[in-house]
């Protein structure tokens, strides 16, 4: 496996200026997002520093996209949070095992890609990750909104620390609420009215500007305080044996939320412009990233969606944009940090609000659930809505139970809905639609006005035949053939059941000896290859006849004699 990135090889020089002005453009949000996604983690702001530049340059060496920008982010930010806590119960330093933590995420996601399980992100679905991203962004802005408004922070689950803050806003300070407001306000609106401009790093200056002109830090402001310049030492944590055993554990979960998470902004933009992403690079590249960050004393990283929108709609062409980010990101570690000192807190906890609030996608929540009709509901009842009940599942396992847990839950529910749905799956009367060979076969529920051929009945099920489901389908097909007068013959289209097991293929076998019982037949029509090759090796002499089509089926010699 190749591992220079796509980006450095045959690099035109027409590619360098746009990806030195994207670089500048993704360090200006980075830098501040940075700081605040740390103290989402529980550490120092200057933690998400130090994690920023090894995962630009690891990424950019070893991914396979040319967009993705890999650095601190809120998701990964709180569930590495939510490990740590759980791992040192109060007592560890949280430093270490946030650094701990990222280096046994990349040792995960440096093994899951050296042995090619890029396919594992599948087991997280869509409608999963959309409602255990919202669950995780409440739960994140419930936790900044206290110091958005100058109140301490309560603990427990989300409705837990909303209850806390609802109690406890009779004692926020005017000028926190003024700031960080305010603040937030200006961030919204430079994000819908000047998009392209930095917002966050226009705001903390602005606001680190006040804080120095005004001396707002001496009227009880809170501000960041003190943070170390210079570059990171470099290290392995000092952590014990049982600590990183317990950091294994949480890492697959948080490495499989940072590598759907980014695969699918990399996906977006790789779209975009033509070339392929490679999951199992991915895999190495964020692997890569969190060893270089743990190393360097700092955090969990992974793709960034909206720093990735940054970066594409500066006009990036190749990671030479992240090369430039992480080259000023050092620069602001030896040079800058001073500057930040003065940034309120509660600018901070409005930088981290504006960035997560668009994640609370209520819209989405609402798609799912009308991808629903009314047919699908009679026929599938609550797993007709599988998709949303998963999606709410996770939302509402991160907001009571936290963040890991949360993320389990949906994929559990969502796993238990697709095995119900698929154990029931729709076994329904067709009926054909004209005449001659080449007729089309309709679900007759649908269309109750075409006529059934006397003596047939033809049933489509529209799922595969494995074991889950062989017993259920047995009963309906001899419950749909027991209201057929003068039944001769059942035919089982195939054109709907892509695969059958062995389970199944004993099934039609004692259906086929159920039917002959009652002085039918049961044959199968528009066979798929995998089917036919099934039933002829694991039931090579009861097994129902296989015809090419429904009419030859039905004009064949059993039909006939029978009839």
């Amino acid at each position: 496996m190749r591992l220079l990135a796509p980006s450095f090889t045959a690099y035109p020089r027409s590619w360098l200026r746009p990806d030195l002005v994207a670089g500048l453009t993704v360090w200006a949000v980075l830098v501040p997002e940075s700081l605040a996604y740390a103290t989402i983690a529980g550490v120092s702001p200057v933690v998400g520093l130090y994690a920023a530049v090894p995962a630009l340059v690891l990424y950019a060496v070893v991914g396979s996209s040319r967009h993705l920008v890999v650095a601190p982010m809120s998701a990964t930010a709180a569930l590495s949070a939510g490990v740590v806590a759980t791992v040192s119960g109060g007592a560890a330093d949280a430093a270490a095992l946030t650094a701990g933590l990222a280096l046994a995420t990349g040792l995960v996601a440096v093994a899951a890609g050296a042995l090619r399980l890029g396919f594992l992100a599948s087991f997280i679905s869509e409608p999963v990750l959309k409602g255990f991203i919202i669950g995780l962004a409440l739960t994140i802005m419930i936790g900044q909104l206290p110091a958005l408004v100058g109140v301490d922070k309560g603990s427990g689950s989300f409705f837990e620390k909303l209850w806390d803050l609802l109690t406890h806003l009779g004692d926020a300070e005017a000028l926190a609420v003024a700031v960080g407001l305010g603040s937030l306000a200006a961030l919204l609106a430079l994000r819908r009215f000047v998009p392209l401009l930095p917002g966050s790093l226009v705001v903390a200056l602005a606001s680190i500007g006040l804080v120095a002109v005004l001396g707002l830090d001496d009227d009880g402001l809170d501000i960041v305080g003190h943070i170390d310049s210079g570059l990171p030492v470099l290290g392995l944590p000092d952590l014990g044996r049982g600590e990183v055993a317990d950091l294994l554990a949480g890492a697959v979960g948080v490495m499989l939320v940072g590598f759907a998470e980014g695969l699918g902004a990399a996906k977006t933009y790789a779209a975009r412009s033509g070339y392929d992403i490679d999951p199992d690079r991915e895999l190495l590249g964020l692997g890569a990233a969190n060893l270089g960050a743990g190393l360097t004393s700092g955090m969990v990283v992974n793709g960034s969606l909206s720093k990735t929108a940054v970066n594409g709609s500066a006009g990036a062409r190749s990671q030479v944009s992240g090369l430039t980010a992480a080259a000023l990101t050092v620069v602001t570690l030896l040079f800058l940090t001073g500057l930040f000192e003065q940034l309120p807190e509660a600018t901070l906890a409005a930088v981290v609000v504006a960035a997560v609030v668009e994640l609370v996608d209520v819209a989405s929540l609402r798609r799912l659930w009308r991808v629903q009709t009314g047919r699908l509901s009679r026929v599938y009842r609550v797993t007709s809505r599988a998709d949303f009940f998963a999606a709410v599942a996770a939302l509402l396992g991160v907001l009571v139970f936290d963040t890991l847990p949360g993320l389990v839950i949906g994929i559990a529910v969502s796993l238990t809905l697709l095995l119900a749905r698929t154990s029931r799956p729709h076994v329904v009367p067709l009926a054909p639609v004209g005449a001659g060979p080449d007729r089309p076969w309709v679900d007759a529920a649908r269309h109750r006005g075409y006529p059934t051929v006397p003596g047939v009945l033809v049933v489509r099920v529209e799922a595969p035949l494995l074991f889950a489901n062989a017993d259920y389908v047995r009963t309906r097909v001899r419950a749909l053939a027991a209201d057929v007068p003068g039944l001769r013959l059942v035919v089982l289209d195939g054109r709907s059941t892509p695969s059958v097991d062995v389970t199944a293929a004993q099934m039609l076998v004692q259906l086929r000896s159920d039917l002959r019982r009652d002085g039918a037949e049961l044959a199968l029509a528009e066979d798929i290859g995998q089917v036919r090759d099934v039933l002829a090796t694991a039931e090579p002499e009861g097994e129902p006849p296989l015809h090419p089509t429904i009419e030859a089926a039905i004009a064949a010699p059993p039909f006939t004699r029978n009839g």
